[in-house]
């Protein structure tokens, strides 16, 4: 999903979707200093019993002795009993911390146990669509790829499916196929959907005809397929957990609206060029920009009982 950065009509733009990935340095364990042992006494600071000379006899001593033996053994047992409770401490709360997350992830995962059989093959139907990867030798994605050029430019004349035409959508080169990588079919998908459901808002978008723009713009198709791979993404429908609130809040739009991820789409899209004028951001901001709108969006799906995408804040930026 990469492309040159080009000029205010754009052949192609390469976003760049590498992050850089922050160095996690562990210093080294600090050392608390040992407790100096007291070798100096005075003589007036030591303790000497007052005892009788008859008590240093032979049984004396032995009493002596057997009474340093216990205490000896006594001191020993103490110490163990308290080494054994400082580690068993650990223990015991890692424990009861384990405890506490499976109970944790058990309350996450009550969300989908609540879902309606409507809404478990909505999300079945949404993760088989996901997992299409984008076929040039496939004559229904070929088709697909031929209806979004008469959805872009219905008064121009179809060219070939490698032709640098292409690029003026904004794709990376003369073959459309080379970017959709990551975003698959599915990504072909939203932008078709983009173009029927909301036409006045998919042109404005993909001629740059509202606002101020930038020198360096953004390439339309390009964005579409970061776009659809980001919302894959946050919304965590590739590891199936959907344990999250974003997450868990989307899987409840399925309920009223089958095509809740496609409508999704569209608002993100609106939501990203809004965000793009209003910070006069160029090619390089991109990314930045796409991780603002994401936030925002986040935002939105989490800010209260929302049942479709329709409800949402920013859904009315789109125009029909």
């Amino acid at each position: 999903m990469a492309s040159k950065a080009i000029k205010r009509k754009p052949y192609t733009a390469d976003i760049d979707r590498s992050e850089k990935q922050m160095e996690t340095i562990i210093p080294d364990s600090v050392r608390e200093p040992l407790l100096g042992n007291r070798t100096h006494e005075s003589k007036s600071e030591r303790h000497e019993p007052n005892m009788q000379p008859n008590l240093w006899d032979g049984k004396g001593q032995e009493r002596l002795g057997w009474m340093h033996i216990i205490s000896t053994f006594i001191a020993q047992s103490v110490r163990k009993i308290g080494n054994a409770l400082s580690q068993f401490g650990p223990l015991l709360a890692k424990f009861f911390s384990r405890s506490c997350a499976s109970h944790g992830s058990h309350d996450e995962q009550t969300v989908l146990l609540d879902l309606s059989p409507l809404q478990e093959e909505r999300l079945r139907f949404l993760r088989q669509r996901l997992n299409v990867p984008f076929d040039s030798s496939s004559v229904k994605h070929q088709d697909a790829l031929k209806e979004l050029w008469r959805l872009a430019y219905p008064s121009r004349q179809l060219p070939p499916l490698k032709s640098d035409l292409w690029k003026e959508m904004g794709w990376q080169n003369s073959d459309p196929a080379t970017d959709f990588r990551a975003g698959g079919f599915m990504s072909l998908e939203n932008l078709i959907y983009f173009a029927r459901n909301y036409p006045d808002s998919f042109h404005s978008l993909l001629h740059k005809a509202a606002g101020k723009r930038s020198e360096w713009e953004y390439p339309f198709a390009v964005a579409g397929v970061n776009i659809s791979y980001m919302l894959v993404q946050m919304l965590d429908l590739q590891s199936g957990k959907m344990g999250t609130k974003v997450s868990s809040q989307f899987v409840q739009l399925l309920r009223e609206d089958e095509m809740a991820f496609d409508n999704l789409f569209c608002m993100a899209f609106q939501m990203l060029d809004a965000q793009w004028l209003t910070r006069q951001a160029s090619y390089m901001e991109f990314n930045e920009v796409l991780k603002s709108m994401r936030i925002q969006l986040e935002q939105e799906l989490t800010i209260g009982s929302i049942s479709c995408v329709q409800e949402m804040p920013s859904f009315r930026l789109l125009k029909r």
